[in-house]
């Protein structure tokens, strides 16, 4: 059988016509190619095997509108829920904006409107039964390494003394939940387990004496608490939905969370600044600039870390309200640092119309508030359970297993022998 069908072939396939079929290649859609015959063959081919899967995704568009009420039990990627909107450039924790909430609300008092209980029902939960010694052990034999990687050893190993008390009714799980929350926070930032807010725990553990500056901390874990079906939540509630203890299922979305597609992206930001600022010193801003952002021998421009979130056509509202803050709060010594962010950010946005997300604003509040070096995933992280813990929740309650059809586009063995 051909790899490659003619542009008769491919229009049959696909239940389409030729004109059609062009605006396909011109979208991107298909890729053709020119005829082994060169020039005195002018017709284009096209590779039957993305023939084949772009025909089969369409007959799976299809079928989605009749399957989507299925949930993911057995069916396609589409997942109710009733914790977060994400709507024309809003967003929304259970029907209450986001930005309006980073305002003035903690992170423990969102993370109790997402679980659906009362701020003094999580500040009554018991303490993790894990002795100081045993814990400040802990720390000590991970101190040398990242937030990250101590926060995954420590999370199992806290798990192993806690109780499985996980589906054993709503107050064990709300019990188990507030211990998730402040122990993970206290592996990040290689503390004791506390109950104090947690953005003060932050602010004492990097130093933080300014009150604004604090409060600014606040501000973007509650702006951090969830995002909807991102790949650590949805990892979070696959893993949920086989009945695992909530430690193991906030365990795999902190892994998913360290992807450098999501937040360590925040990571990749730190080096773009760092970037910018040779650039910047070097008076090459913008040629820099160009030359990261040129397209490669296909065409094809490549992403810039921190930038053009898909959901938020118009700006991130999350990164335009911290940016906004921190440009407010900065201190005299922090200034310039401000302006490298802003100049930053101002060129992009004049090159490619993209504009900051809440990586980017995340990367800027470490770098002009001074904070150690991975606090934006800190504060990603330790703001980011909350939703897991809601989406861990909302699964649990709904008892049905996740379990997606794949989608095969691969070849046939009948196909195979045409």
């Amino acid at each position: 059988m051909s790899s490659y069908m003619t542009a008769a072939e491919a229009a049959s396939a696909l239940g389409i016509s030729r004109a059609t079929l062009y605006a396909y290649v011109s979208r991107g859609l298909l890729e053709s190619a020119p005829s082994p015959e060169g020039k005195s063959h002018p017709q284009r081919r096209y590779r039957a095997d993305e023939v084949r899967r772009l025909a089969r995704r369409k007959a799976d568009g299809k079928r989605a509108g009749k399957v989507a009420q299925k949930v993911l039990d057995w069916g396609v990627p589409v997942l109710e829920s009733s914790i977060t909107l994400i709507a024309e450039g809003r967003l929304w924790y259970r029907g209450e904006d986001a930005i309006a909430l980073a305002h003035s609300a903690t992170l423990e008092g969102v993370a109790a409107r997402l679980w659906q209980c009362t701020p003094r029902r999580l500040a009554q939960a018991p303490e993790a039964p894990i002795a100081s010694a045993q814990w400040s052990a802990w720390l000590k034999l991970w101190s040398a390494h990242t937030p990250l990687e101590r926060a995954l050893v420590l999370l199992p190993a806290a798990a192993a003394q806690i109780p499985r008390i996980w589906a054993q009714g709503r107050d064990a799980q709300l019990d188990t939940a507030a211990m998730l929350m402040r122990l993970l926070a206290a592996a990040l930032i290689s503390a004791a387990p506390s109950n104090a807010p947690l953005h003060r725990q932050l602010a004492d553990a990097w130093g933080v004496r300014s009150r604004a500056h604090a409060d600014l901390l606040r501000a973007a874990l509650v702006l951090c608490a969830d995002h909807e079906l991102n790949a650590s939540t949805f990892t979070v509630r696959c893993i949920t939905s086989t009945g695992t203890h909530l430690f193991g299922a906030a365990t795999g979305g902190l892994a998913a969370l360290a992807g450098p597609r999501h937040g360590g992206e925040t990571l990749r930001v730190a080096a773009l600044f760092n970037e910018a600022a040779e650039a910047t010193r070097a008076g090459d801003l913008h040629r820099w600039l160009a030359a990261r952002l040129a397209p490669d021998e296909h065409g094809h421009a490549p992403a810039l870390s921190g930038f053009g979130h898909p959901l938020y056509p118009e700006g991130d509202p999350r990164a335009r309200l911290l940016l906004a803050w921190l440009r407010e709060r900065a201190g005299p010594g922090a200034r310039a640092a401000m302006r490298d962010v802003d100049a930053l950010a101002a060129a992009v946005e004049a090159t490619s119309g993209a504009r900051p997300t809440l990586d980017y604003a995340l990367g800027a509040i470490e770098r002009v508030l001074g904070l150690p070096a991975g606090a934006a995933f800190t504060l990603f992280a330790a703001g980011r359970v909350t939703g897991w813990i809601a989406h861990a929740l909302e699964q649990s309650a709904d008892g049905r297993l996740i379990r997606p059809r794949a989608r095969y586009v691969g070849e046939m063995a009948h196909e195979r022998q045409a």
